[in-house]
């Protein structure tokens, strides 16, 4: 279970990647703003509704957020034990020996 959730993880994680890259920056019609030709657009105006990236990189983040959850609280149970527990059951079945005493 562990392996399927981390493989779908990481392909949400380069689908993602992918939609983030194909859509157009906010800030590229700014310059326009500013007297570019060709805009129509203004500076910080409404940008409508919203596309249809926009709206798959939203579902997509929502995946990635969900299978990051999930493989933490996978990773988490499994091991409950404690790094300390295992150095004190060591010492304790191998005590150590009395060092030599002292010759003057």
């Amino acid at each position: 279970m562990h392996t399927l959730i981390t493989v779908f993880h990481i392909s949400v994680a380069i689908f993602l990647i992918l939609v983030v890259l194909l859509q157009s920056g906010k800030g590229a019609s700014m310059g326009a703003a500013f007297g570019g030709a060709g805009s129509s657009q203004t500076m910080f105006g409404s940008s409508g509704a919203g596309s249809f990236l926009t709206k798959l990189t939203t579902g997509a983040a929502i995946i990635f957020m969900i299978t990051s959850f999930s493989l933490a609280t996978i990773s988490n149970k499994g091991d409950q034990g404690s790094v300390i527990d295992e150095i004190e059951e060591t010492t304790q079945s191998n005590p150590s020996q009395d060092p030599p005493a002292k010759q003057d």
